[in-house]
């Protein structure tokens, strides 16, 4: 049976710098965690964090998972990550190409 979209998610966490971002998707990769990685460096985030309004550079990491998985990404992400409150949402797959989906399937 052919894998469907809704089995996957897409998850986002950022990270301060690139070396940070580079070493945490290499981590989530080689154990499995997620099927990709990407880094998109040049983000910057306006936030309030403890009453105050701040504004940084930061990386997102742009990561492929199972839906099934999230847990899992998550607290290997938060075990890792330099921030006190990482940021690690998933958005759900709602559609794929075919031959992308059996990648993510195999691959994970």
């Amino acid at each position: 049976m052919a894998p469907s979209a809704d089995e996957f998610c897409v998850a986002l966490s950022t990270c301060p710098d690139q070396d940070t971002a580079g070493k945490l998707a290499r981590i989530l990769v080689e154990e499995g965690v997620v099927a990709c990685a990407t880094i998109v460096p040049g983000a910057r985030s306006i936030y309030r964090w403890r009453g105050a309004v701040h504004e940084d550079d930061e990386v997102l990491l742009v990561m492929k998972t199972r839906a099934s998985r999230f847990a899992e990404l998550a607290a290997a992400i938060a075990a890792r990550h330099p921030y006190e409150t990482p940021e690690i949402v998933a958005l759900p797959l709602v559609a794929a190409g075919a031959p992308y989906l059996d990648w993510l399937a195999a691959t994970l």
